[in-house]
């Protein structure tokens, strides 16, 4: 039975780049360092649905019929604009409304998007997320919470079903660790941080890599080269 270190590896050593993304991701490089269009991202993420066969393309269309186009220039651009206008390119109301109550919180931190971002993240507790002025908010979840946090420079594991799924196979595969209790999203990270660490691994790096190993050898590929540029 191969140890978990040398499943873990393998993985890894599918996802070319892998490391190299993740260090963009801690720098809030994502989307060119644009605060305002990692906040669409994980807003837009907050549905559900598939990452590159719909957030992305939809992300990818706001930026150009907005932000290229000079009409929304940041966060507090967002946070003022018209659902209806927005709604032409993304149909869920609900996303642009946390998106919108995310872009008004951050940019009265700090007139500097990246910069608010990057504030809000450090000083944003796991477990009082749901006290939390971003947390709270309704249609945030702890998934799309832990998922700007790390956009925002924040080290860690994103609970969601896709991760909890590949990191318990791998726990069950190697037989080294007992499985880690699901139910319990904060547990959760924590545990799956700490596993990450005492491996030699970033959380960061077992996120990204749960989301990218579930594809085949072409689509990591592909993936992966794309989300470099973004």
């Amino acid at each position: 039975m191969a140890s978990l270190k040398e499943i873990l590896n393998s993985y890894l050593n599918k996802i070319p780049g892998i490391r190299e993304y993740c260090d963009k991701v801690l720098k809030s490089d994502r989307w060119g360092g644009s605060a305002l269009m990692m906040v669409i991202d994980a807003s837009f993420t907050s549905t559900g649905l598939n990452y590159f066969n719909s957030i992305l393309p939809r992300a990818l269309e706001f930026k150009e019929k907005f932000v290229d186009a000079g009409k929304i220039k940041g966060l507090r651009d967002l946070a003022g604009a018209d659902i209806d206008n927005l709604r032409a390119v993304w149909k869920n109301e609900r996303s642009w409304n946390v998106a919108k109550e995310i872009a008004f919180y951050l940019s009265s931190i700090n007139r500097e998007d990246r910069e608010a971002l990057r504030l809000w993240a450090k000083s944003a507790v796991l477990e009082k997320w749901r006290e939390d002025l971003i947390g709270r908010m309704k249609g945030m979840g702890i998934v799309t919470f832990q998922y700007l946090r790390m956009m925002g420079g924040v080290d860690t594991i994103v609970p969601d079903r896709v991760v909890k799924r590949f990191l318990n196979e791998t726990l069950y595969k190697s037989g080294e660790i007992a499985e880690i209790n699901t139910k319990r999203d904060i547990e959760f990270v924590r545990e799956a941080e700490r596993i990450a660490i005492s491996y030699g691994y970033r959380p960061i790096e077992l996120t990204w890599t749960a989301w990218l190993a579930q594809f085949g050898e072409d689509k990591i590929k592909k993936y992966t080269e794309l989300l470099l540029q973004f």
